[in-house]
């Protein structure tokens, strides 16, 4: 014997879906109205009548006599009367009562309903707006709504990101494509420099995909494994593996590392943040410029700053400077090499250690400088004690 799943259309057919919440809340009203009146009806049949006659005979009313007998039927009479228009004038009153909120219920329950279609259908703009129908009904209008913001974000965060990319693969893609075609139709030959400049669109482009592979990875905060290391080991370390590519430039390198604590951090993925910054300092810095890197700590956390002398930044560029795929001067960055991902990556490690990045500079032309701050200790509950310690180099 086969078996078939109902279709989605034909289950909200069914029985059970005909009924509304007004009338689910009427229905159970109803019953709460008559499991009222059967019991009172039930208890005044067997408590009143005894009591009544109690207080016959203690007026004088005789035993069996007719005037016990009228008395107990008119008293029967406004019983049963008195408790149907009770039980009339409650139902009366839950129906409008039942009548108002049901209204109020359902206009709210199908504003949600009608949020949440539009925003699986892709409409992230949709909100709701406050239920006035008590605290709980206000905390889901505000979760919808967060959740809906969220959604939002991340939907422009993934458009941003599709077009940056594209942008981003169109360049080296396309200079590529007109020197093939150029050799093709014999303009250029295929000589030593045309080799270079196609190479070096192909390195472009696997120093672009590593980087956006580092940077989703840092997202995730997948990457991190934090131990206690000794920072003041880490950083000159760090700044030694990129001494080479500042002396082939021109660019002073110093450093002033004070005594430091022990740091419950990654240590290849710290030096990588400021590995990054060194980078970055290096291609906006000009020859004989110079960047210092300094630390120093309080009793919460440690403060690395990377500072230079070289093109500086317009402070209007300053809150989006960490945003992926951003450049201050996007022609300038793309001749030093730069796609705009590496602060975007120092900005995910740092937090994904629970820090904070930031950047500061008066204006183009006066330097930059670049401040990362690292709690010293693990979070609470993370049962570590500083029982091994780390300061071997690592990779920027």
């Amino acid at each position: 014997m086969t078996t078939h799943e109902i279709p989605d259309h034909q289950r909200q057919n069914t029985p059970r879906q005909r009924f509304g919440i007004g009338a689910r809340l009427l229905l159970a009203q109803a019953m709460v109205l008559i499991a009222g009146g059967v019991t009172t009806a039930v208890v005044a049949a067997i408590v009143g009548p005894p009591l009544f006659r109690e207080h016959l005979h203690r007026a004088g009313v005789p035993h069996h006599s007719d005037e016990q007998f009228h008395a107990e039927q008119a008293y029967s009479y406004a019983t049963a009367t008195s408790i149907a228009v009770a039980v009339g004038v409650a139902a009366l009153t839950a129906l409008v009562v039942t009548a108002y909120f049901s209204r109020r219920l359902q206009r709210s329950v199908t504003e949600v309903s009608a949020a949440a279609t539009a925003v699986a259908d892709g409409r992230y703009d949709i909100r709701v707006s406050p239920l006035q129908l008590g605290e709980d009904f206000a905390n889901l209008s505000r979760a919808f709504n967060q959740m809906a913001q969220r959604l939002q974000s991340v939907e422009t965060t993934r458009r941003q990101l599709f077009g940056d990319l594209a942008h981003e693969i169109r360049t080296p893609i396309s200079v590529l494509e007109a020197y093939m075609e150029a050799v093709e139709d014999g303009v250029k030959t295929l000589d030593t420099d045309t080799i270079t400049m196609m190479r070096n669109q192909t390195r472009r482009l696997v120093r672009f995909s590593e980087d956006f592979a580092a940077l989703a990875q840092a997202e995730e905060g997948a990457a991190i494994a934090p131990q206690w290391i000794d920072p003041a080991a880490l950083i000159p370390s760090t700044t030694a593996a990129a001494i080479d590519r500042y002396t082939t430039k021109g660019v002073a390198l110093t450093t002033d590392v004070a005594a430091l604590p022990l740091v419950w951090a990654d240590p290849h993925r710290l030096a990588q943040v400021l590995g990054n910054l060194l980078d970055n300092a290096l291609r906006h810095t000009p020859s004989r410029g110079s960047v210092h890197v300094a630390a120093t700590a309080d009793r919460d956390e440690i403060t690395i700053t990377v500072s230079d002398n070289g093109d500086g930044i317009d402070p209007a560029h300053l809150p989006q400077l960490f945003e992926r795929f951003y450049r201050a001067d996007a022609a300038r960055d793309r001749d030093h090499g730069g796609a705009g991902i590496g602060l975007a990556i120092a900005k995910a490690l740092t937090e994904a250690h629970g820090g904070r990045i930031s950047a500061t500079s008066r204006g183009p032309g006066t330097g930059s400088t670049f401040t990362v701050a690292v709690p010293i200790r693990p979070t609470p509950g993370d049962g570590v004690a500083p029982q091994e310690v780390t300061s071997e180099p690592a990779s920027p």
